[in-house]
């Protein structure tokens, strides 16, 4: 009698095991874990998505053509100011200039050493709007600049989002994967027990050896993929490769408030891709009406003042002069160059236009894709909470068979893994949705920062 006794006390312990691992693998499905870590160990994809735009060189060098935008219309709006500068000349002469009167003497008409200091000033008077068009350009290249930093912080957010999911998915198939292992390992303790007894073969010890082996391997294949995405994310933030990534649970994220039947129209008013064409194409149409003032008139002002010798009687005496004008210019005939242009600058309004169109339909295309992938992933959050609900209910069936002894403790195992496989599945299925969730909010336009 000793011997069926101890059996039904390990058979008791293993069922009490099993038991307590598939609660455990539950909580951490629906997100109830509990680890050793702190709450400031944890990193909150707010605050990654903040460091990463505070710090990323793409997003750095970006602001820095902000700053260049506003030279460039510093630069054009000096077509506005005058030109000022002062110029000094030494000049050496020889022979000079001179004529012999009889009875009168020699006279010289340029002195040998020449010299003159003077200040000039030059200012444009009218242009015909050259100068203002000038500026007008760079003050839209500036609002094409930061469209493109909005754009360029948008793409770094989803794929620091990305990132960020994966880790925290890998961390907790890990923390699945490891029960797994302690689960099979308490199983083969006690199927090493029941060899002892005579009540095992050695085919159940191998069966579970290898069990063991094949749940290890994927742990391995988890953990080395949570390396990689955790050097990933430290290179987004800017930190030490190396240093550990423990991301706090961030499910679920709300469906962007816009109706479906306008979705469309909300992605062609929202998404900076857009805006940037119009841009673009305002852009084009400036420097269209730029080149066509090429061939017009300017008006020009010129003074200059200073001192200079070489006025007779007194050659090397310094003078006080000065000299003041306007200059009228008139081109006539440039080899068509404007002409030409003006063509070049016409094809680039037609390009900018269709690829406006272009842009129309790929935006199309991904908000439909984007939908239909948050369609899906709502669907299989919903297909996997019945299947785990349905795995669960059959480990609670299975246990109590096993307490009946109608099945062996390799049917209840068996029960145990589908639960964990379930809580992995509509893990995974999680991540997918609020992932898709965000790719929807990129491809209609929202802003993830």
């Amino acid at each position: 009698m000793k011997i069926p006794l101890a059996m039904n006390s390990i058979r008791i312990k293993f069922l009490v095991m099993i038991f307590i691992t598939s609660i455990s693998l539950q909580n951490i499905a629906y997100g109830q874990v509990n680890t050793d870590r702190s709450k400031s160990d944890s990193l909150i994809l707010s605050d990654v998505i903040k460091v990463t735009l505070d710090n990323y060189p793409t997003i750095k060098s970006a602001e820095e053509n902000l700053n260049a935008a506003d030279y460039k219309i510093g630069l054009a709006k000096t077509g506005y100011l005058p030109d000022i500068d002062f110029t000094a000349n030494y000049t050496f002469l020889n022979p000079v200039a001179k004529v012999t009167i009889p009875n009168m003497g020699t006279f010289q008409f340029t002195p040998e050493n020449n010299y003159s200091a003077s200040l000039n000033y030059r200012q444009s008077i009218y242009d015909f709007g050259k100068t203002a068009k000038n500026v007008s350009i760079e003050n839209v290249g500036k609002e094409l600049s930061k469209q493109s930093l909005n754009l360029i912080k948008n793409k770094v957010a989803i794929s620091v989002i990305a990132n960020f999911y994966y880790i925290l998915y890998f961390q907790k198939a890990i923390i699945i994967k490891q029960q797994e292992i302690n689960t099979l390992n308490e199983h083969l303790d006690y199927i090493n027990k029941k060899k002892e007894t005579g009540s095992a073969i050695d085919y159940d010890i191998l069966s579970t050896q290898v069990k063991v082996s094949t749940v290890e391997s994927q742990k391995l294949d988890l953990e080395g993929a949570l390396r990689i995405q955790t050097a990933q994310l430290n290179s987004f933030m800017g930190r030490l490769d190396g240093e550990p990534c423990y991301v706090k649970d961030n499910y679920f994220v709300m469906l962007p408030q816009v109706n479906a039947d306008s979705i469309l129209s909300y992605a062609f008013l929202h998404r900076e891709e857009m805006q940037m064409a119009k841009t673009k194409t305002n852009l084009a149409e400036i420097k269209f009406e730029l080149i066509k003032t090429q061939n017009m008139p300017s008006l020009n002002l010129f003074a200059s003042g200073g001192y200079k010798n070489g006025y007779t009687p007194y050659l090397n005496a310094p003078k006080l002069n000065f000299v003041a004008g306007v200059n009228f210019r008139v081109p006539i005939f440039d080899a068509n160059r404007t002409k030409y242009n003006r063509n070049i600058a016409k094809s680039s309004v037609i390009t900018t236009n269709l690829e406006n169109e272009s842009l129309k339909r790929n935006i199309s295309n991904e908000v439909v894709e984007c939908n239909t992938n948050v369609d899906v992933a709502s669907k299989k959050v919903h297909q996997f909470e019945l299947q785990l609900a349905q795995a669960l209910k059959a480990f609670k069936m299975a246990k109590i068979r096993f307490q009946e002894g109608t099945i062996t403790n390799l049917d209840l195992l068996d029960a145990s893994n589908s639960v964990s496989e379930s809580q992995l599945l509509l893990m995974k299925s999680k991540i997918d949705y609020t992932v898709s969730v965000y790719k929807l909010k990129v491809a209609i336009g929202d802003k993830l920062y």
